[in-house]
């Protein structure tokens, strides 16, 4: 009686593996898409990506590289005090986009140009997305207004 229990105990124990794993599996699947690395230009400098795949690009719009175009195109340089990477992009900017700001990008590099499907900008003058405040900090560019 007591083998047969064991036995049992042990089964449940290997199925309910099985399933977590093939759960895990699933799962890292279906988002293999949906997770977009973020890279600072300095990054994308020393290792430049395969062109198929998107990631989201951030730092400063560097003075002066503002440029904008017919049909809403527009290209900037975007840098992290260490490199600066060009961003081409086609679409309405978020309101608070200028020089000099923060912002990050979603796209792909082609041909050393980031094509940005998507742009964000921070949503008021003190906010700075976190991943740019750290690449900026690395490149020892960003100081802390508050000390």
């Amino acid at each position: 009686m007591m083998g047969l229990r064991k036995r049992r105990r042990v089964q449940v124990v290997a199925i309910a593996a099985v399933a977590l794993a093939l759960a895990t599996g699933l799962i890292g699947y279906a988002m293999r898409d949906g997770i977009n690395f973020f890279r600072s230009p300095t990054q994308v400098i020393d290792g430049p990506p395969p062109p198929d795949e998107i990631f989201r690009l951030g730092g400063l719009v560097e003075e002066g590289s503002l440029a904008r175009g017919q049909g809403g195109a527009v290209t900037f340089s975007v840098t992290d005090g260490g490199a600066s990477v060009g961003v081409s992009f086609t679409g309405v900017l978020p309101d608070l986009f200028g020089e000099g700001q923060g912002m990050i990008a979603i796209g792909s590099l082609v041909d050393g140009t980031f094509r940005a499907t998507e742009i964000l900008a921070r949503h008021d003058e003190t906010y700075m997305p976190r991943e740019v405040l750290d690449a900026l900090k690395e490149q020892g560019v960003y100081r802390d207004p508050e000390g």
